[in-house]
């Protein structure tokens, strides 16, 4: 077994053990609607194992940033069709990121009268609008536990969307600070009723729409992403007992569901948090070293030579370099990414990166 071997995720074969990051690029049209430079954006990208999109709302509550795209219209879906046809035509494998912005977010951006959070507790720090202005993330609307059940069911619609739309299989997002994860930590989830309190019940939501979810597409064709102690976008988790007593409800509830993998975004993958969370699951287990800072080749290859994990999720060198699996399997020097075009409406640092020659 090596970085460059084969594998199966769920129910899908993937041609080495490489995985593309879901990473925030805000593409798509004012609509929601990803066009054909998202597209070309994840066909190029298609030699890495399993690429993973960007974090798509199921909603339009929980959209979270102008240019984020959707799955929640028929142009919406559409759009996703062609992605996966592109990058089936390459030869790739995707599966959607389906994420709830929950408070992550700001009326002006959703279009909507309220977004929406475990509890009524707003981020400290402001948001981005489409217009560049910036704005104080709100109090968010503290969903009752009647609204719970069509938070769930927006999940698994956006779900069996994106598995008509063509793709592989979905990724359910609960790491970085946006719903799902705020159901976990007690610095966001102050709930009284049966989905806070306790590490437990904390958990009990996530589990129940990656249940509700596996349901209606098979638990073959859902990932999970999750990041204990990431502490991000105030989803402080800095209790180490509370911290690991929330994730192993978490994984004890995802286990016997059978799902494809679980993604795991941790500044240490080795860590005995992390590798007991692994022995737990039981699973395809997929590990990110970065965010704040890149994930090597050699990084990559050493995690899959010592058995952390058995695929390893690449962010911005993947970014940078459409060809990397083929870049670094050949030792070739990678592009350097250009910070500035990460986020932007056009082709500039999303498809214009160079491939190798010869």
């Amino acid at each position: 077994m090596s970085l460059f071997s084969p594998t199966t995720v769920g129910d899908v074969d993937v041609r080495n053990r490489v995985s593309l990051a879901p990473m925030t690029r805000l593409r798509a049209s004012a609509d929601g609607v990803p066009g054909h430079l998202i597209a070309t954006y994840y066909a190029q990208r298609a030699g890495i194992g399993l690429l993973v999109t960007e974090g798509v709302f199921p909603s339009a509550e929980s959209r979270a940033y102008p240019g984020q795209p959707g799955i929640v219209t028929d142009a919406q879906a559409a759009g996703w069709a062609k992605v996966a046809d592109a990058v089936h035509a390459e030869g790739g494998a995707v599966f959607m990121q389906l994420m709830n912005g929950g408070r992550v977010s700001h009326t002006g951006i959703t279009g909507t009268d309220r977004i929406v959070a475990p509890s009524a507790i707003a981020i400290e720090g402001e948001t981005r609008l489409a217009d560049g202005s910036k704005v104080a993330f709100p109090v968010p609307h503290a969903l009752e536990t009647a609204e719970l059940a069509t938070v769930r069911d927006e999940f698994v619609t956006a779900a069996r969307r994106a598995v008509d739309a063509g793709f592989d299989g979905v990724e359910l997002h609960s790491a970085n600070g946006y719903l799902l994860h705020e159901f976990l930590s007690p610095a966001s989830n102050q709930r009284t009723d049966g989905y806070g309190g306790s590490p437990a019940a904390r958990a009990r939501f996530v589990i129940e729409v990656a249940e509700a979810v596996a349901a209606e597409i098979g638990a073959g064709r859902v990932g999970i992403r999750i990041s204990p102690a990431h502490n991000i976008q105030d989803v402080w988790e800095e209790d180490d007992a509370e911290t690991r007593a929330t994730y192993e409800a978490l994984v004890a509830g995802l286990a016997p569901l059978g799902l494809a993998y679980l993604s795991v975004l941790h500044a240490d993958p080795a860590s005995d948090l992390i590798q007991d969370l692994r022995r737990a699951f039981g699973g395809t287990f997929i590990v990110n070293s970065g965010f704040s800072r890149v994930t090597t080749r050699d990084e990559a290859v050493q995690a899959i030579d010592d058995g952390i994990a058995d695929l390893v999720a690449v962010g911005r060198p993947a970014i940078a370099n459409p060809d990397l699996v083929t870049r670094w399997e050949r030792g070739a020097e990678e592009n350097e990414v250009d910070q500035a075009s990460v986020y932007g409406p056009d082709e500039r640092g999303y498809t214009d990166y160079p491939f190798l020659q010869g």
